[in-house]
């Protein structure tokens, strides 16, 4: 990108340190997920309608998404490390008070800081990047992304099956203790560098926000792509409950989770992608939005076949998930003390693509059932592609 700095910076990570990070973010990812496939016992215990309790998704995910606004570029005000174990232990006492919510508004508050806190994962991501020079800096990105997507693909796997078995409080528990343990494994891998220059009061630094888009010409539009990589995969995971749970597979939660392993095999071949070289990145950015569209296609009878069922989504995850590395390698070849306030402008669109994916899922069911879902599918991917002459004046630039 044009504007960055010469100067790269000195690898500091082990691989050992960023396997850790790749499991503490997939750790931090998966307290989004834990909820889903827990609804109707939620609702059970209290009393409530399935439509009221699933108002803990709406509230997990709008203050996750104010914490992407206001919350992550901190990381470039206050270091990284600090912000993470603030953020860990506001995750714990958020998680512990879901599993103590005595009625349905104390458990809407509590996830509401369990969302506001798990910006955390995206605190780690940037660090990892910050600390890792120019040539190894694609696979170590890959790595704690894939460490990532692979603890959001698992959670509803998780839970699903602690939840049958020990009841859904306990998942909580689990999840709080957890990031406990996370906040101080933390403390002694990711450790704040001594300040070289004043830092920017908070205001300053969300300002600035918007000029990176303009200073850096990669970073809009990947944000773009970003978003279209999260809308096809939230337009599926939103729906493909209502097929699997339906009138041809009857499937329980604890065994519809288990589809979320082969996103989680999706997610580690994607990985690959953060290890392609610069000048090669034209190809695998085609292959990825090609897949996500061809995913789409295998997933037509899919309502009947499990085969294509199974084949569909390691296809989807392989390409949303590609794109999704391949993007975020890309958005840190910025100055190293842009990187948290990069990552928050493009996941903040990534995130909106996700919300959007979400609701045109939910639309297109309803008008025309899991047909109208795939179609939907490969309008998105067709958005992505219409991206091209500037993916590729932006890469020959």
């Amino acid at each position: 990108m044009p504007g960055v700095s010469e100067v790269v910076p000195r690898a500091e990570l082990s691989w050992a340190k960023v396997a850790v990070l790749a499991v503490s973010a997939g750790a931090i990812a998966a307290n989004l997920y834990y909820v889903q496939p827990l609804l109707h016992l939620i609702s059970r215990d209290f009393h409530a309608g399935e439509g009221s309790v699933g108002l803990t998704i709406t509230v997990t995910q709008a203050t996750f998404a104010v914490g992407l606004v206001l919350v992550l570029p901190m990381g470039d005000l206050f270091g990284r490390g600090k912000l993470l174990t603030v953020l860990l232990v506001l995750s714990a006492i958020g998680l512990a008070g879901v599993g103590l919510a005595p009625n349905l508004a104390a458990l809407l508050v509590a996830f509401g800081l369990v969302g506001l806190a798990n910006v955390a994962a995206q605190v780690i991501v940037p660090a990892a990047a910050s600390l890792t020079d120019g040539e190894n800096r694609g696979k170590v990105v890959g790595t704690v992304i894939s460490g990532l997507l692979t603890g959001m693909l698992l959670a509803r796997t998780v839970s699903g099956v602690i939840g049958e078995v020990v009841g859904w409080r306990a998942m909580f528990f689990f999840a709080s203790g957890l990031m406990l343990i996370n906040a101080l494994v933390m403390r002694r891998v990711l450790k704040d560098p001594p300040a070289t220059a004043p830092r920017p009061s908070y205001l300053g630094t969300l300002r600035s926000i918007p000029g990176l888009f303009r200073k850096y010409h990669q970073l809009p539009i990947r944000a773009v792509l970003g978003a279209v990589a999260f809308a096809a995969f939230s337009l599926f995971w939103s729906t493909v409950a209502f097929v699997l749970s339906g009138d041809h597979y009857h499937y329980s939660p604890s065994t519809i989770g288990l589809f979320g392993l082969l996103g989680a095999a999706g997610a580690l071949a994607a990985n690959q992608f953060g290890r392609v070289p610069g000048p090669a990145r034209l190809f695998p950015t085609a292959l990825t939005v090609g897949l996500i569209g061809l995913s789409f296609v295998i997933l037509i009878p899919a309502s009947h076949s499990v085969v294509w069922m199974l084949i569909g989504i390691v296809v989807l995850d392989v390409g949303a998930q590609g794109l999704n590395v391949l993007n975020q390698r890309l958005i840190y070849d910025v100055e190293p003390s842009e990187h948290s306030r990069a990552n928050s402008g493009y996941m903040t669109c990534y995130f909106i693509g996700g919300a959007v994916g979400s609701a045109v899922g939910s639309v297109a069911w309803t008008m025309a059932g899991w047909t109208g879902v795939c179609i939907a599918g490969v309008v998105i991917a067709a958005l992505g592609a219409a991206m091209w002459p500037k993916v590729r004046t932006a890469q020959t630039a």
